[in-house]
């Protein structure tokens, strides 16, 4: 299980064994993940694919006491957003891990689905509302079982905004109430707009730290861990914004994009930016370039889903090419490799 608000930590095997800088077929005929103390995995007993609390294991690495990964509180106020994978999704409804395979199509689990990881999961919360309204149950208090959000996606921080601005401890569980939202979908509102309004404040006032920020904006300590993870990541945004628009300039001095927009920033993880450039010519060396703070440029073989499945990283090969050095290549570096013999994609 992953505990509620802690996504964003969650580590794979081979974060672990980059962390530690080792490959990970090393790590793994060390065992080091099996050491005396070593952090358990958040992954559900069974599961082919370990994860691992972030927290914990920095903790565990510099030898300071591993901390739990939530207080009786949060039991309590974030249960319904903690995120379960099939095996424990299954044990909520009773039934084997290869049955939730037929469940899992519902619309209101598919609706909910998030991947981490590389792992399936869904929230606490949905899972106990589809299993009370399944067939031959009573039927879901509230909205009609299966219904999905009564607020429109694009309209969704726009509707919270103001909520926000009236009340700053202003909880999921409100927002829910308000709006006629999931609160795992009221809590991911909130939590972009902190991050927003915490990195907003940084900005003017850069000796602030993020919690610093979110305490002098009103914002419960209890409520905005998320936010700050996320709020670094939006400055780290904002940082390399100059440099993504010098990128596409580049791609569009080159012939490969009709304009000189640059790429669109998104956040896969709360601690994660990456940028995505369609490159939209009739002739073109890949129909997308893809920049991640972490592994730099790559290319990306479908320009509608450029990030994949989950936003992993995906292997090189069948079109996948690793562009340049390091994480911010100069522009015309990209293009000299994009420039290098290849197969060329047409619009």
């Amino acid at each position: 299980m992953i505990c509620a608000g802690r996504r964003h930590l969650v580590r794979t095997l081979a974060d672990l064994a980059a962390q530690q800088g080792i490959q990970l077929q090393s790590y793994l005929n060390a065992a080091h993940h099996k050491s005396a103390g070593h952090p358990a995995p958040v992954s559900s007993s069974g599961a082919r694919t370990l994860l691992y609390d972030g927290d914990q294991v920095d903790a565990f690495l510099t030898g300071a006491p591993v901390p739990s990964l939530r207080s009786e509180d949060d039991v309590q106020e974030h249960e319904d957003d903690d995120l379960l994978d099939r095996r424990e999704a299954a044990a909520v409804l009773g039934v084997a891990p290869r049955t939730w395979g037929t469940y899992k199509h519902h619309p209101l689990l598919t609706e909910h689905v998030t991947e981490v990881g590389g792992v399936e999961h869904w929230p606490r919360g949905v899972v106990h509302r589809y299993r009370t309204g399944r067939p031959g149950r009573a039927t879901v208090t509230g909205r009609p079982e299966g219904t999905g959000d009564q607020v429109p996606r694009d309209q969704l921080l726009a509707r919270t905004a103001p909520l926000l601005d009236a009340d700053p401890t202003i909880s999921a569980a409100t927002v829910t109430a308000e709006l006629g939202v999931y609160t795992s979908t009221a809590q991911d509102a909130l939590t972009r707009l902190r991050a927003d309004r915490i990195a907003d404040l940084i900005g003017a006032r850069p000796e602030l730290s993020p919690k610093e920020a979110a305490v002098a904006l009103g914002y419960p300590a209890g409520q905005v861990r998320r936010a700050t993870v996320r709020a670094e990541a939006v400055l780290r945004a904002r940082d390399a914004a100059p440099y993504l628009a010098a990128v596409a300039a580049a791609m569009h001095g080159a012939g490969w994009t009709t304009t000189t927009a640059a790429p669109d920033i998104q956040h896969p993880a709360d601690d994660h930016v990456v940028a995505v450039l369609a490159l939209d010519a009739a002739v073109v060396p890949a129909p997308a370039l893809v920049w991640d703070e972490r592994q730099g440029w790559r290319t990306a073989t479908s320009r509608r889903h450029p990030l994949g499945r989950g936003a992993a990283v995906p292997p090189e090969g069948n079109g996948i090419r690793y562009l340049a050095a390091g994480t911010t290549p100069p522009p015309e570096a990209l293009t000299a490799a994009l420039n290098l013999p290849c197969e060329r994609s047409t619009a």
